[in-house]
């Protein structure tokens, strides 16, 4: 019986080592990316320096809608997110002359803010979507995250002593210690990385197992929308002009009725006779998504239709997709999912070097283990290297500069290109300290030459300064095997 549980155990370890290796990079990327977006609008804060003004929501809303009557032509939609206790601005995504564009509006003025920037919102869509077009991205996000699902639980199951696993760590051993450390890492949060691996595949279920919505709807995607959210008001276009009524009333009447604060807000048809605004209930007093919702007519300002959602099914899908999107958190629960988010990353990047280290102590590396090797080089620095870059050219690029946004993702792309090259070109004992120095040099640049100190500055130059160590560390000689060691080799 022992016999079995330990083949057992080691079909587990195989399959929790192979899994994590092959979509292992993808996940690195997906977990500090997701781990980053738990701060996300206190990262667009920060990225704007230059709108600090604050207003009620309602009165913020109807400066942006104000702005976007004036300053779209032909949208079919806007959709709005309500300033709140985390961020100042009022998020815009909508079509103009036929280009779909994401902006945060100055809550005042209710025009863009004067600093173009996508703020965290990059970092989020990088998390789930890895800046491929869609269905792609999120096809390879949610086929990593089943991947992830499964080195979680395979790696529960291999653990012999899973306890002790809590408190050992025997620095400076090699591959002892490697091994210490991943196994501290995923055992000391696992139930927040299995938390947040399996909500985070179930919001992408519908991509996963289509089967069910294709069997019962064919491809009427309309009709799947309108049964999951049956309160929202749908009415074709009238080809009638007709300015959007103020909106500033439907907000606090929306208040009043839903017993909450007004999250987002979207105007379907604006600027038609046949508009709607729908007003959806905030997500941050609550875990569930979507609670509430109330429908208005775009042109009189008359309520059309209002719905609480009290189907079982759905509340369950809603306070799952709430935990993994964390709204609903205090600034101590938002700083604890960090922290977790953060253990899992190091977890991933440590498994991915352990699986090199356990082959070099053994024999000398095979040509596809040298090329992982210089990959792991390249990927791991390289991706924080990006995330650092991105934010530094948010402060060095040129307020007015066309397309300002698009420039700061591509100088976060092409920094982390160019240091998987760096990596793949030079010998890992070059190109770890010197792309992990780079990444240090990026963050205190961005913290020293930004325009206010905050929380966010502080944690930049508190990464720099641990990420220099580490790279003083990487550039210490490698020490020389033990006698004993040398003689039996």
């Amino acid at each position: 019986m022992s016999a079995l549980r330990e083949g057992a155990r080691q079909v587990m370890a195989w399959l929790h080592g192979w899994t994590g290796l092959l979509l292992g990079w993808v996940l690195f990327v997906m977990c500090l990316a997701g781990t980053l977006s738990v701060f996300k609008p206190e990262i667009g804060q920060w990225m704007r320096p230059e709108t600090r003004a604050t207003a009620d929501p309602a009165d913020a809303v109807q400066a942006a809608t104000d702005w976007l009557a004036t300053n779209t032509r032909g949208s079919t939609g806007w959709y709005l997110t309500a300033p709140s206790a985390r961020t100042n601005t009022v998020e815009a995504a909508y079509d103009s002359d036929g280009s779909f564009v994401y902006r945060a509006l100055d809550p005042v003025r209710g025009a863009p803010a004067p600093r173009e920037t996508l703020g965290g919102e990059f970092f989020y869509r990088l998390h789930f979507e890895l800046e491929l077009p869609y269905p792609w991205g999120r096809l390879l996000a949610s086929i990593a995250a089943m991947a992830m699902l499964v080195a979680l639980i395979t790696g529960i199951i291999a653990h012999r002593r899973i306890f002790k696993d809590y408190f050992t760590f025997r620095p400076a051993k090699g591959q002892r210690s490697w091994l210490d450390g991943h196994n501290a890492l995923g055992v000391l949060a696992t139930p927040f990385h299995l938390m947040i691996t399996f909500t985070g595949l179930v919001t992408l279920a519908s991509l996963n197992m289509p089967w069910a919505i294709s069997a019962t709807y064919g491809k009427d995607l309309a009709a799947v929308y309108h049964d999951l959210a049956p309160g929202v008001a749908e009415r074709a276009r009238a080809n009638v002009p007709v300015p959007l009524a103020p909106i500033a009333p439907m907000l606090r009447e929306a208040q009043r009725r839903l017993g909450g604060t007004i999250g987002r807000v979207y105007v379907i048809n604006p600027g038609d006779r046949a508009a709607v605004v729908t007003i959806f209930r905030s997500d941050a007093d609550q875990i569930g998504f979507t609670p509430a919702e109330i429908s208005f007519d775009g042109a009189t300002g008359r309520p059309l239709r209002a719905w609480r959602e009290n189907r079982g099914a759905i509340q369950t899908y809603n306070v799952v997709y709430g935990l993994h999107m964390a709204r609903f958190a205090s600034i101590a629960t938002r700083w604890l999912y960090f922290l977790g988010g953060a253990m899992l990353t190091l977890a991933i990047a440590t498994g991915l070097v352990l699986w090199i280290v356990k082959r070099r102590e053994r024999a000398p590396l095979s040509l596809g283990n040298r090329v992982l090797e210089r990959l792991n080089a390249g990927v791991l620095p390289g991706v924080p290297l990006g995330c650092a870059a991105y934010l530094l050219a948010n402060r060095l690029l040129p307020l007015g500069l066309t397309g300002r946004a698009e420039l700061e993702v591509s100088t976060a792309l092409w920094a982390a290109a160019a240091a998987v090259a760096m990596g793949a070109a030079l010998p890992p004992r070059w190109s770890w300290p010197l792309l992990t120095g780079a990444t240090a040099l990026a963050c205190a640049l961005a913290a020293l030459i930004g325009l206010s100190i905050s929380v966010m500055s502080v944690v930049l130059l508190a990464v720099a300064a641990a990420l220099a160590l580490l790279a003083a560390k990487q550039l210490r000689p490698p020490k020389r095997a033990p006698e004993r060691r040398r003689r039996a080799a």
